[in-house]
């Protein structure tokens, strides 16, 4: 039954580029009822009160290319579907997020469909879906909503869902060094970068600085006893645990004191200039909220300064200022305190250059010191404070006086980043003028802050603004080598396994070390740290986190793109070794070109200087490289299968006289034969001899010496489950992973070259192929196998048991292929077995598996033994077996 309201099926979150876009996107899949046969024009009151509720659609340009399109198609007759893309752009917009891409597509008769649309705050991106959907659920019953309360939410809780100002600031940096950027979970945590030279940053704090520093830096009256042990200047103190203590060492010390939470931040807490028990008791009282140890200590007189200090220097200094109001003789504080928050600059929490003052309790406590409430009318020109400290999370403001500090007291404030051990530090110096050394002045330095705040920096209320976050990260990335990371992906529908593993092994050559996902695992340079598919962007994330590596390449395949998007940004070098069809039926694919369009997604995430890896001899070629913007290199057999892109300024590699050579512009440079390359079998195997160009091309784009890519080659001979050859008891047996017409046509074009008695063939597909897929597998082994033993996947991925055995057994026997030489055996074990029982001496049995290790195990225990690419079979009883 057809619903009468929009209902939300599914949401899928793209975090990085992905098919759709290259830009984070949300995917909203929703079912829209009864409404997939009425536009919108036809359900009374709706148009109109989209429009009262979001007048801003009237502007918006649609598909149609100008601005207004939108409102003509509301006119003319849309559908809810498309009016909900556009309510949530509409929405995002007015939190604050300019967001513009939108696609909405139908999936299921008129009724089902998906969205796609832009995001910047994930969170908001979320909710603006959600809420889009109630409100115009509510539209279509003719219920007016009042949006404003939804927008209100929505903002806040963006603002709740933002990276922090000192984050976002480094971050934008970052991205401008090309650097890039992961976040970690929903807080301000980040990764910049990837691999060994990749740093965690959190606000300002970095992974450079340990527990133990950052530990010392909120333990107030430790970190002043070790920079009292460097000849630091700090103010005389003492931690007390109750109120008859705090007055006992006020008392001790000497009128004025402050008293502060012992490990307190953002000033929460602090009271200053205290002269009376009373003020000193009412101080404690407050303060231990935000701790139960409390500092009481010597009050420093002077102005409040915030000294940064990145690395072994000096970056940025601020005077701070706590919030205050001036008098008009007319206006009471609390409306000077409005007034003062209509300033576009101030905004709640930290989301803007300065935060709005807050009426409080510790407001409140500092008026009463001057006989004064919040309804109190300041005469004319009067200052009125109302914190004690000047920090600006509090309403505080920042005069920048970076240029006037005394060298002696930056001296001073790095000394005390270093004796506590923090890289980014924030240095509280109160002394009467900071362009004298406080050595002199009588000033100290009151706290030294891990993870200090730079909005203060970044947009002083007067004075020069500085550039700290840059500052910050050349910290972190000193040189271009710390910001470099070398990527290679390669996509395709057959060999890129083998493209991957040839491109890993070479790169080991040089001496670093390299990560590689592929779809038998994980390796961190020869070793494989997790076993099983791991050819999909969360297993390509997690590797690029990996703080061992100095390289990755990355299998990329089709299932992660569509489903997730790439598991990186940007690759020096994408790869797609071919396009043929595979998977189609899946995932919205049902054409070579849908095909094309998801693989050439690794193609276009290329740097700008980076190079576009392609098969000149693949049919999409053409397509995808008009969607490709950075440099091209094109493999293929012959010259004469890159000559027409040489032209274009692409790079080519081919072969010629049995040489593999590079043509670029006009230098031609030989790289090595290719019976030289073990896999090849002396030129024998096609496929393996394409994949050597696609690695060549690759690693020629890395701007890796072609000798190291020709020893890497030659010493290259295991290849995990891809042609591996056993021989046993005068026959021999061949695995390899053969999953789709494309791959049986190349092993069997293999074997065709390779001398045998009769060839048995051990066959499957996976349940996900189409049906005409597997007929057209079967036909192709009707044509080649003398025996065939059919057997079905563990992994029936939604088909029924014996159904895709039964479906090549029809295709088997409908080319004549004789019915008492074709056997079902659906346990891949027992099929093998079974072959092998059977076989005869000279005998070559093909077996294209699914799991790898029970095969093999099988062979090894029966005593066959693997033949290296390198070397020759051993005789066998029948001459001309086998010649290699």
């Amino acid at each position: 039954m057809e619903t009468e309201r929009i209902q939300i099926m599914d949401f899928i979150i793209y975090h990085g580029r992905n098919i759709y876009s290259h830009r984070p996107v949300m995917k909203m899949i929703v079912d829209i009822g009864k409404y997939g046969e009425i536009p919108t024009k036809d359900i009374p009151g709706f148009n109109d009160m989209l429009l009262n509720a979001f007048p801003g659609l009237r502007k918006n340009v649609c598909g149609l290319g100008y601005e207004g399109g939108f409102l003509d198609r509301l006119n003319e007759g849309t559908y809810l579907a498309h009016v909900l893309e556009h309510t949530i752009l509409e929405m995002q917009y007015m939190v604050g997020y300019d967001v513009r891409y939108g696609k909405t597509r139908t999936i299921q008769a008129n009724n089902v469909y998906y969205l796609v649309y832009e995001y910047e705050n994930e969170v908001c991106g979320l909710e603006c879906g959600k809420a889009a959907v109630f409100i115009l659920n509510c539209f279509l019953h003719g219920e007016a909503i009042n949006t404003d309360s939804f927008l209100s939410y929505l903002k806040k809780i963006s603002i709740d869902a933002e990276l922090g100002p000192s984050t976002s600031a480094i971050v934008d940096e970052a991205k401008k060094r090309g650097i890039p950027v992961t976040r970690i979970g929903h807080e301000s945590l980040v990764q910049l970068g990837y691999g060994r030279h990749s740093r965690l940053v959190e606000s300002t704090l970095t992974d450079a600085t340990s527990c133990i520093s950052a530990d010392i830096s909120t333990n107030k009256q430790l970190t002043k006893a070790i920079l009292s042990e460097h000849n630091i200047p700090v103010p005389y103190g003492k931690v007390v645990y109750s109120e008859i203590s705090a007055v006992m060492v006020a008392n001790q010390i000497g009128m004025p004191v402050v008293i502060k939470p012992f490990d307190g931040n953002q000033g929460k807490g602090v009271h200053l200039n205290l002269n009376t028990e009373e003020e000193i008791k009412a101080a404690y009282q407050e303060a231990s909220k935000y701790s139960s140890g409390i500092i009481v200590e010597k009050f420093v007189t002077g102005r409040d300064f915030r000294v940064l200090v990145v690395g072994d220097s000096v970056k940025a200094v601020a005077e701070r200022q706590p919030a205050s109001v001036i008098g008009d003789g007319v206006h009471s504080i609390r409306e000077l305190v409005d007034l003062v928050n209509q300033d576009e600059r101030r905004g709640e929490s930290h989301e803007k250059p300065l935060t709005k003052i807050k009426l409080d309790d510790a407001t409140k406590n500092v008026l009463q010191k001057y006989k004064m409430d919040f309804d109190s009318i300041p005469e004319k020109g009067q200052r009125v404070v109302l914190r004690e400290n000047g920090n600006l999370s509090t309403g505080g403001i920042a005069i920048d006086c970076t240029d006037t500090i005394h060298p002696e007291n930056a001296e001073l404030a790095v000394r005390a980043a270093n004796a506590v051990g923090i890289d980014i530090a924030g240095i509280d110096i109160v002394t009467e003028d900071i362009s004298k050394s406080i050595e002199e002045t009588g000033g100290a330095i009151v706290e030294v802050n891990a993870a200090p705040g730079i909005r203060m920096h970044l947009y002083p209320s007067e004075g020069k603004p500085r550039n700290v976050a840059k500052d910050i990260v050349d910290l972190l990335f000193p040189d271009e080598e710390a910001c470099r990371f070398p990527i290679v992906s390669v996509t395709g529908t057959n060999g890129k396994t083998t493209t991957v593993r040839l491109i890993h092994h070479v790169l080991l050559q040089t001496g670093i070390t390299v990560g590689m996902t592929s779809t038998s695992g994980t390796f961190i340079g020869k070793r494989r740290i997790c076993k099983g598919d791991n050819s999909g962007p969360r297993s390509a994330k997690t590797l690029l986190s990996n703080k061992q590596i100095d390289a990755a390449v990355l299998e990329t395949a089709r299932g992660g793109i569509v489903r997730e998007g790439l598991g990186y940004d940007l690759a020096d070098v994408g790869v797609i070794t071919n396009i043929a069809e595979d998977h189609l039926g899946l995932d919205g694919i049902d054409t070579l070109e849908d095909l094309a369009f998801v693989k050439s997604l690794v193609a276009e995430a290329v740097k700008k200087d980076g190079y576009a890896v392609l098969n000149a001899r693949d049919s999409s070629t053409p397509y995808i490289l008009n969607r490709v913007k950075s440099k091209k290199i094109l493999f293929g057999i012959k010259e004469s299968d890159v000559a027409p892109y040489l032209g274009q300024g692409c790079v080519g590699v081919f072969i010629e006289d049995g040489w593999i050579q590079i043509q670029d512009g006009a230098q031609r440079t030989g790289v090595l034969r290719v019976d030289e390359i073990p896999i090849t079998f002396g030129g024998l195997i096609g496929c393996n001899v394409e994949n050597c160009l696609a690695a060549v091309s690759a690693l020629y784009g890395l701007h890796i010496p072609v000798g190291i890519i020709a020893c890497g080659l030659r010493s290259f001979q295991e290849n995990e489950g891809r042609f591996n050859l056993f021989q046993l008891r005068g026959f021999h047996v061949m695995l390899d992973y053969g999953h789709n017409p494309a791959g049986y046509r190349q092993v069997l074009g293999t074997c065709r070259k390779l001398e045998h008695r009769r060839l048995i063939g051990v066959i499957g597909m996976p349940g996900d192929r189409q049906d005409k897929s597997i007929r057209e597998a079967g036909k192709l082994c009707a044509g080649a196998f003398d025996r065939i033993y059919i057997k079905e996947d563990q992994d029936l991925r939604g088909r029924k048991p014996g159904e895709v055995a039964a479906l090549f057994q029809d295709a088997i026997l409908a080319e004549g292929f004789p019915q008492q030489q074709v056997a079902v055996i659906e346990p891949e074990l027992e099929a093998l077995k079974a072959a092998v029982a059977g076989a005869e001496s000279g005998d070559l049995i093909v077996v294209f598996y699914e799991h790898l290790d029970p095969l093999r195990d099988y062979l090894e225990a029966s005593g066959a033994h693997s033949i290296r690419f390198d070397a020759k079979p051993e005789p066998v009883q029948h001459a001309n077996v086998i010649n290699l």
